[in-house]
This record gives C-alpha cells, structure tokens and sequence, in this order.
C-alpha cells in the first residue's frame, strides 16, 4: 500500500502523518508512507487544502487532520 500525505510541513501536516503511522504500526499493515511537500505535485493531485492523504493514487482527504476512525476505514483496518 502507497500513502502519501501532501501538506508544506505544517502541524496539522505533521499530526496527520503520524496518525497513518501509528494506525498502520498498530494494525500491522504493510505501507510506504510518504509526505509529498512540493506544491506542484500537491497540485497535481488536484488537492487545494492540506493536508490531503493519496492512497495507491487516489485522493482519499483533503482538509484538516482525518479522524483515526476514518484512516482506519481506508486502510480496512
């Protein structure tokens, strides 16, 4: 599973991040979790509010730090 978190670093960027590593250390799943920082490739996405989440190249959020319960339901946890 590829997850990337696109934010500039900002603290709801920061706390989203490591939410997804905690759910998927927590759960056992295997994930690559990266943080995408450039905001051409945020933009790609089509994210205009960070922080948005990419699972396997999907935009799956955007906006704010997602609640645990909703990380867990995309990663079928």
């Amino acid at each position: 599973m590829d997850i990337k978190v696109l934010g500039t670093g900002c603290a709801n960027c920061k706390a989203t991040i490591a939410l997804i590593i905690q759910v998927t250390q927590d759960k056992g799943l295997q994930a690559e979790v990266s943080k995408v920082e450039d905001l051409r490739e945020i933009m790609s996405y089509g994210v205009m509010s960070t922080p948005g989440v990419v699972i396997n190249g999907k935009v799956v959020h955007a906006g704010g730090v997602p609640p645990r319960n909703m990380i867990e339901q995309w990663l079928g946890a």
